[in-house]
């Protein structure tokens, strides 16, 4: 099953997952993966791109972030969410290669190691999002 067709199955209201990585492969596979658990995901490729998505009226539950991405990386995007009064409340979760120690300065709720342990994420996920629960999708 595509992305897309999973997204009519899910309220298109609210998505209470944004994944924020330039990986085209993981992104997708992330999205479908969440989408296939019942938590209607959006994606973008880069800190600008989700500055921009949060600009419009969804708000998701959880933001799932890469670090290292071009035109806007990870630690310019939390810093300017962070300074956002209306979207500083939003939790973290950091994506990396890199050392804790680096991936862990951006005030994150948790740091997932890549490569990624998925069982991991989507306990993470199911935290914070509100529409937690059972897939959405008809078989």
């Amino acid at each position: 099953m595509t992305v897309e067709a999973a997204e009519l199955t899910t309220p298109p209201s609210h998505h209470c997952v944004l994944v924020v990585e330039d990986d085209a492969e993981l992104r997708e596979m992330m999205a479908q993966m969440l989408m296939l658990e019942g938590l209607p995901t959006s994606t973008a490729v880069n800190g600008r791109e989700a500055l921009e998505y949060l600009q419009g009226d969804d708000k998701p539950d959880v933001i799932l972030l890469d670090l290292m991405m071009p035109v806007m990386d990870g630690w310019e995007f939390r810093r300017q969410l962070q300074a956002d009064k209306t979207l500083a409340g939003i939790p973290v979760v950091v994506l990396s290669a890199l050392d804790q120690s680096r991936a862990g300065d951006v005030g994150a709720r948790a740091v997932l190691e890549k490569p990624l342990d998925f069982d991991r994420m989507l306990g993470l996920v199911r935290r914070y999002c509100r529409h937690a629960g059972a897939p959405q999708l008809l078989r």
